[in-house]
């Protein structure tokens, strides 16, 4: 039996969990363990040394990994494109997020906002910042910890308007779905895999990656509200 140990963004839990069952049932000598966390505290936990085979997270910091040589070069393989999607409780008015324009109102109007600290929430702030209203809004701004979604702060009432992966807010139960960000504005991230520099068999790792990658896992990376690359 293969062992193969991979840590991945929250982004790409769910995904991970049914891509893993569908590897397993063609290659049912190899076993595939994830854990998940915060994306931040993935790649920090990789920097340190901590022996992986895998690493799944944004294309970015794959590189930023890659650079650092804690990611074999040439292992990148780009794996789904997912999209920021808007939220809100459950049982409470949907904004209209149509336009630019109607959705920096409902950011405006809204009396606190979650967001991530992965890549979206760093794209989401410098919007903030393009439209001009930061200082306007910063007060009620609310940064979910690592490894906490933003469904559970909107679940709790914690926040009144949310942005995260759709692919972390389908399901949860509590909350409501607006849309994705109108194209103008939209952000989208892409998720990558690769060989952990640490990994002791980078053979079969990368066969596990070139199947993730295959067309067999398009429909399953759709139900997840992801985009195959």
């Amino acid at each position: 039996m293969t062992t193969l140990r991979l840590i991945s963004s929250m982004a790409t839990k769910p995904l991970l969990a049914d891509l893993v069952a569908l590897y397993r049932a063609q290659a049912p000598d190899v076993q595939v363990l994830v854990e998940s966390v915060g994306g931040v505290d993935a790649a920090k936990r990789v920097q340190a040394g901590e022996a992986f085979d895998g690493v799944v997270l944004a294309s970015d910091a794959i590189d930023k990994l890659i650079g650092s040589g804690h990611v074999l070069a040439g292992s990148r393989a780009d794996l789904v494109r997912s999209g920021v999607a808007v939220a809100v409780p459950a049982g409470q008015p949907v904004p209209d997020i149509s336009t630019e324009e109607a959705l920096k109102a409902a950011v405006l109007a809204a009396p606190k906002l979650g967001y991530s600290t992965g890549p979206s929430g760093v794209q989401l702030t410098q919007q903030f910042m393009t439209w001009g209203i930061t200082e306007q809004i910063k007060e009620k701004l609310v940064l979910a910890k690592p490894g906490v979604p933003v469904a559970a702060l909107l679940a709790q009432g914690e926040v009144a308007l949310g942005f995260q992966q759709l692919s972390e807010m389908l399901g949860v139960q509590g909350i409501t779905i607006v849309g994705g960000l109108p194209q103008a504005v939209e952000i989208i991230t892409t998720f990558s895999g690769s060989v952990a520099a640490s990994c002791a068999q980078p053979d079969a790792m990368r066969a596990l990656l070139a199947f993730w990658q295959s067309t067999v896992c398009d429909a399953l990376k759709r139900q997840h509200g992801m985009a195959p690359v």
